[in-house]
């Protein structure tokens, strides 16, 4: 190496050295540094700049699809009374009354039947077949996606609509928080059934969500509550530095 090169490389580094100290020096929010915060905050404004309802993600032949890795059991009961369980759905209003609806009603609603790519923020991804009901149709059922408690309609009443859904387990120790977008995505299923069998207590039997437009993070096993919102949910892995959006 040259001495003009050794310089150049030596003052890129100590620059570099500078900025990281500066960096993890500054005030932390949301489980990290602010300016990474912010950071994922201009990213999530470019993604949902982008999002629209006929984006689906790629869906596969039947025959690729495997069992997913269990991966995650925060959260879980394997001892839930499946004749007892529930899912919570709860509106926003004072005047709307929670909706506690059974894997029987769920499976009333219209099945959807879909193989997609289920990616995991750690890298790795599988194919997964999967079985269930979209979330805009249990949200219509309720009508508690709306200010006025009225089926839900995007087209027609956007503005009728909350910003904002929340999922969380039985024990409330795993949450996620959801843009509406998202929520109503055509592909975004409550699911009750993978590889063409009933759910196994470790990936989230009677009832999973699966949004395959975002990632695996986000597809929460078990769920007990569904809460539609105005005020931005938490959600657990945001809360430890991760992207909250986490769309792909």
């Amino acid at each position: 190496m040259s001495r003009r090169g050794f310089v150049i490389a030596g003052s890129a580094g100590l620059a570099g050295v500078g900025a990281w100290e500066w960096l993890v020096t500054r005030g932390e929010e949301g489980g990290l540094p602010w300016p990474l915060r912010r950071v994922l905050e201009f990213n999530e404004r470019l993604a949902t700049g982008g999002f629209r309802a006929s984006r689906f993600s790629p869906e596969f032949p039947r025959a690729r699809a495997r069992m997913p890795r269990v991966n995650g059991q925060i959260g879980l009961d394997p001892s839930i009374d499946l004749d007892v369980w529930r899912v919570r759905v709860v509106g926003a209003a004072d005047h709307q009354a929670a909706s506690l609806i059974t894997l029987a009603e769920v499976k009333a609603l219209p099945r959807v039947e879909m193989t997609t790519e289920l990616r995991c923020i750690e890298g790795w991804s599988t194919v997964v077949a999967w079985a269930g009901a979209r979330l805009a149709d249990l949200a219509a059922k309720t009508g508690l996606a709306n200010r006025s408690g009225r089926p839900t309609d995007p087209r027609n009443s956007p503005m009728d609509l909350l910003r904002y859904a929340s999922l969380e387990t039985p024990d409330g120790k795993y949450y996620i928080g959801l843009d509406m977008a998202s929520a109503l995505h055509p592909q975004t299923l409550v699911c009750y059934e993978m590889d063409g069998r009933p759910l196994t207590p470790e990936h989230g039997a009677p009832l999973r969500l699966v949004i395959p437009v975002k990632y695996g993070i986000k597809s929460l096993k078990q769920i007990g509550t569904i809460r539609f919102t105005d005020v931005r949910p938490a959600d657990y892995w945001a809360e430890r530095g991760y992207d909250w959006y986490a769309g792909h």
